[in-house]
């Protein structure tokens, strides 16, 4: 199972530039709140396979959910399998807003 990411650690590694962001939650929980972590790109947790080839090989990089339990874990262990450098974010987007984080429109 990947490894965890605090919301302090990932404003840590957010402040370098170094790492990849990618908001994984399910098309209706974005849909509920249409809103991003900045720097974050969208994928779909259900397809996977369809755009992780795209995902640079070395990069660090973080997913988050709602909530950071199924569907990120789940995301991050199959990113984990193909051997990329991924953690998922405890708490998810509900941790990183309940601690001040800011979000923003994925337009934005």
């Amino acid at each position: 199972m990947p490894e965890s990411i605090s919301v302090a650690e990932l404003n840590a590694l957010l402040a370098t530039r170094t790492a990849l962001l990618l908001d994984v939650r399910r098309a209706q929980a974005f849909a509920e709140s249409p809103t991003i972590i900045p720097g974050a790109l969208r994928r779909a947790p259900e397809h996977v396979a369809d755009w992780a080839a795209e995902l640079p090989r070395q990069q660090p990089m973080v997913v988050y959910c709602v909530h950071g339990h199924e569907v990120s874990q789940g995301v991050a262990a199959q990113l984990a399998e193909l051997g990329l450098p991924v953690r998922f974010l405890a708490g998810g987007i509900a941790q990183w807003q309940a601690e001040g984080g800011v979000t923003v429109s994925p337009t934005d």
